[in-house]
């Protein structure tokens, strides 16, 4: 008789083979996406973001928009109506981005709350397959955070690099990420010198916990987030360098428990991201994160909204286990 515990070891036993296999499939994969849709170089991410108060983030705030409308008349220009229609929702009037680039499938930083005044901040970073087109992924769960954190608290979605495809052989190393770590460090650092005051956590989703354990050396955060994690690229939790808390949860029905946490030297490149985040290997302290699937971490009203918000705010979430927690 076939259980389903039986069918997840015999995945777990065929996924290594299907990892090989992807190193000469995906590559053919990848050369058939579309090319990226053109956008003009932006004026205003040129500009360090310096001491923040409500006017300086209002004046920055209208020339990210301006650098997005001119992405929109660009998209449109070539003929792109799904990347047009994104762009045009993004320079709404409600909406706050402290940069944006529209080149190479573009890169943003959207604010929501108050910034200027925010004693606590979180930055979103998001996993594979979310771009500018299909955005709203991204800022429905930093929305989603940002209602549950108390006041004073400000969330900041940051797609600050180009998430892989989940097809794609990018997923299953971390070349991608750590090039990604090295511009949410800087961002990171860029923030703590405007807000030095605020205490700030990176949130990170799949893909892109490898992104914030690549950027978690000299990152002055208070705690690192791991969601549905892969694997980070790293052994453990001593392998980061950070003095931030790390904290890693995965909800019950995620598929991503089904990912071998391996890492093989394959000739020219590595596949596998690793040590399991949840392990006590790792090293990482453990927070429930609910019933929820790979999708689900930042649905209103869920055990993994609630725990990563009170992570936010400095407070210990419910149901932690702790396997040490600092490098």
């Amino acid at each position: 008789m076939v259980t389903p515990r039986s069918r997840i070891h015999r995945l777990r036993r065929l996924l290594p083979a299907a990892l090989v296999a992807a190193l000469v499939a995906l590559p053919v994969i990848g050369a058939a996406r579309p090319a990226d849709v053109p956008a003009p170089r932006p004026t205003s991410s040129a500009v360090a973001l310096g001491p923040v108060d409500s006017a300086s983030l209002r004046a920055r705030f209208a020339a990210t928009r301006a650098d997005i409308e001119a992405a929109e008349r660009t998209a449109e220009e070539h003929g792109d109506g799904e990347r047009a229609s994104a762009l045009e929702a993004m320079a709404a009037a409600d909406r706050h981005f402290l940069t944006f680039d529209g080149r190479d499938g573009g890169r943003t930083a959207e604010v929501f709350g108050d910034l200027a005044r925010a004693e606590r901040i979180a930055v979103v970073v998001p996993g594979a397959d979310v771009t500018v087109d299909n955005y709203w992924r991204l800022r429905d769960g930093s929305r989603s955070l940002r209602r549950e954190l108390p006041a004073g608290s400000a969330v900041i979605a940051w797609l600050g690099y180009r998430p892989p495809s989940t097809i794609s052989l990018a997923t299953v190393n971390s070349e991608r990420g750590s090039d990604a770590g090295h511009a949410l460090r800087a961002f990171v650092a860029e923030l703590t010198d405007a807000l030095p005051q605020a205490r700030t956590t990176l949130v990170c989703h799949s893909y892109g916990t490898v992104v914030c354990a690549h950027a978690a050396s000299r990152s002055p955060v208070a705690d690192i987030v791991l969601c549905g994690s892969p694997g980070t690229g790293y052994q453990d939790v001593g392998s980061l360098h950070t003095h931030a808390t790390v904290w890693a949860g995965r909800g019950r029905d995620d598929w991503i428990a089904d990912v071998p946490h391996l890492r093989l030297r394959l000739g020219f490149t590595e596949v596998g991201l690793g040590t399991d985040p949840l392990s006590p290997e790792f090293g990482a302290r453990v927070f429930d994160a609910g019933d929820g699937g790979h999708s689900d971490y930042f649905a209103p009203g869920s055990p993994s909204l609630r725990n990563i918000a009170r992570i936010v705010a400095g407070r210990a979430p419910s149901g932690t286990s702790s396997g040490g927690h600092h490098a």
